[in-house]
């Protein structure tokens, strides 16, 4: 295995001129003899050794009894600080939350918690945080979500166990709840400074958005990557059941500990039994596991990643979230790539190191260093091309009306002048079993099983950034049917691929950090570089969403559609930002049901008749109708 090692340890004298303390730190003003927080050129310096940090575990009493066993929950916490912080250093917390540390692991090497020695003190520390952060004045906490690893009470997807264990930590942090070590001896967090932030990827973010929510106070920040904001919006999309068979219930399972799923079986059985995956409807299961109603609550400040192409966590869960903090005027900041369900540290790891500590050292330490004051947005334009961005969607961006105009012979076009009463209805017939390839595919040509509209090679590049909506004039023949739109770039271009997020393991390690040996194992931050899987191709699904049709009008209840009535079918694609280049074209395909969605198959096979009147797409165009008109949309 090759190793690159970089970012090491600044060299002693640097310690020595770069004197600026932290406020908050115990530098700031005290003896000459007391420790503190070295800053050069706006951030923190690595003036802290790293094999002499304190670990310890502490044991932190909930309010919580997910288990029903008529005890309180208990969190455990592994947490890794600076000597300096028994000797009168003030340090802020960065804590990666996670129900993974003892099943999946973390990274993309899946590293687990180790105990090598058994003394009860982590030996293993999985990711890079600990390495790098704790050299610079800051102390590190991986907490085992409630239910899992060692903590107590069992794993409930989504409750207010799962969502506010790293609040239960927080209040401890702040005096406000109960910790113990392993003997029962009460331990406090008197080397705190006040400010915690939390991050991580998946579920791990997941629990920092709803922390968050909770408005708790002493959450300064939160970095969710690729996370959830909506276990509804994530398990089901627009009332079609995207993730049937006791998804809430088999999670669970999987991030218990092998030895404790039967123990936990009952709340399993419990998640099964009401998680409503007979009807996909928008129950009161889903409202505890949704935070968009509270952003309101978000005091601490936002900094989003998430892969446009993740189909595991969906772009929507970012962008529902985003909207509602930008409406609250929470301070934010958001990267946007082309890879799918990605941590940066591997598909932007230098660039990400650095900003990520600029934000920490901002938001932790109380650091002026005009990350702020810089573009709020990163967008990935093509792979490793990065372009940055006032704001999000890009300033400029309108929803642009344009109707899907058929024709009987050939495929349907867009424009925006609208259709004619005179214009004819199209047909279709769902066919649950169709592959989204053949969908997509011979895109001029009429089929019977989607119908597909597609513009002129445009004479101009076309941005979007935003939500794209739809609006179908439907009828059925049946009761229910599924509705399902595909938004296309068709054209020759270098493409980040679908297959493995996007993203291939190479050999070469990298180090971040410092190197320790404990319990007789060598815990470094080297990690293998990651590079993008890059391919020549002919077409790309830009963007894609789907309905159910008994839920077009509220997805609470399910209402029967009635056979050749008239429906206005309409609904979000998923968010997207996205430069269509000149000479290629835009199509717009519709179908019923949509299996590489990853939705449950209609099995009605329903005839689905548009009427071209008011079917149309609103893409949010920067620049609107003129732009659209421009790129050759008349």
């Amino acid at each position: 295995m090759v190793r690159v090692r970089r970012l090491l340890a600044v060299p002693a004298a640097l310690a020595l001129t770069a004197t600026a303390a932290v406020a908050g730190s115990a530098g700031a003003g005290a003896a000459d003899d007391e420790p503190g927080i070295v800053v050069e050129d706006g951030v923190t310096q690595p003036v802290f050794g790293y094999d002499d940090a304190i670990r310890e575990r502490v044991f932190i009493t909930s309010p919580y009894d997910s288990d029903g066993n008529g005890e309180a929950d208990v969190v455990a916490v592994d947490i890794m600080r600076p000597a300096a912080s028994d000797q009168g250093l003030k340090v802020p917390v960065i804590m990666d939350p996670s129900p993974y540390y003892s099943t999946l692991g973390r990274g993309n090497e899946s590293e687990l918690k180790l105990d090598q020695d058994g003394d009860g003190l982590l030996d293993r520390w999985p990711l890079f945080y600990d390495n790098y952060f704790v050299p610079r004045g800051y102390a590190i906490v991986l907490m085992d979500m409630i239910g899992t690893n060692n903590s107590t009470g069992c794993p409930t997807t989504g409750d207010v166990s799962d969502n506010l264990s790293p609040k239960v930590v927080i209040d401890w942090l702040n005096g406000r709840a109960t910790g113990v070590d392993a003997d029962g001896d009460p331990v406090v967090a008197d080397w705190h400074n006040g400010r915690t932030g939390l991050i991580g990827k998946s579920y791990d973010g997941t629990l920092a958005n709803a922390t968050a929510a909770s408005g708790v106070e002493g959450l300064a920040t939160i970095v969710p990557i690729s996370a959830i904001s909506s276990w509804y919006d994530y398990t089901r999309s627009n009332g079609v059941v995207t993730r049937g068979n006791s998804y809430p219930s088999s999670l669970s399972n999987t991030v218990t500990n092998p030895a404790r799923r039967e123990y936990c079986r009952p709340v399993r059985d419990v998640l099964a039994a009401t998680d409503g995956d007979e009807t996909g409807d928008y129950t009161p299961f889903w409202h505890v596991r949704d935070y968009k109603p509270d952003a309101g609550n978000v005091t601490a400040s936002v900094f989003v990643v998430h892969g446009l192409n993740d189909e595991n966590v969906r772009p929507d869960q970012f962008s529902t979230w985003w909207y509602e903090l930008a409406e609250n005027d929470v301070p934010r900041k958001l990267w946007l790539t082309q890879t799918g369900h990605v941590d940066p540290f591997d598909f932007r790891r230098e660039a990400w190191v650095d900003e990520l500590h600029r934000w920490f050292d901002h938001w932790l330490q109380g650091i002026d260093n005009g990350i702020m004051d810089e573009p709020m947005a990163d967008v990935e334009r093509a792979p490793d091309v990065w372009e940055e961005y006032g704001d999000w969607p890009v300033a400029g961006s309108r929803p642009t009306r344009l109707w899907l105009a058929p024709d009987t012979d050939a495929a349907g076009h867009l424009s925006v002048t609208p259709n004619r009463p005179s214009d004819p209805d199209l047909s279709f017939v769902d066919d649950p079993l169709q592959r989204e390839s053949t969908m997509i595919s011979n895109e001029l040509a009429v089929q019977p099983n989607r119908l597909a509209y597609v513009s002129e090679p445009l004479t101009a590049p076309l941005h979007i950034s935003g939500t794209p909506e739809v609006h179908l004039n439907a009828t059925v023949d049946t009761a229910d049917t599924n509705f399902g739109v595909i938004l296309v770039d068709y054209g020759p271009a270098e493409r980040v691929q679908r297959a493995g997020d996007g993203v291939v393991t190479g050999t070469v390690e990298d180090c971040w950090g410092e190197s320790a040996v404990w319990g007789g194992f060598a815990e470094d931050a080297c990690y293998k570089q990651v590079d993008k899987r890059v391919a020549l191709t002919e077409r790309e699904v830009v963007t894609k969403g789907i309905v159910d049709g008994v839920n077009i009008d509220d997805y609470a209840t399910a209402t029967p559609m009635l056979p050749g009535k008239p429906y206005n079918v309409r609904f979000p694609l998923l968010p997207e930002d996205y430069v269509f280049p000149e000479g290629h074209r835009i199509g717009v395909i519709v179908v019923g049901s949509y299996r590489d969605y990853g939705s449950q198959a209609d099995p009605n096979r329903a005839t689905i008749t548009l009427d071209p009147v008011r079917t149309v797409i609103d893409l949010p165009i920067v620049g609107g109708r003129a732009a659209a008109e421009a790129a050759g949309l008349e």
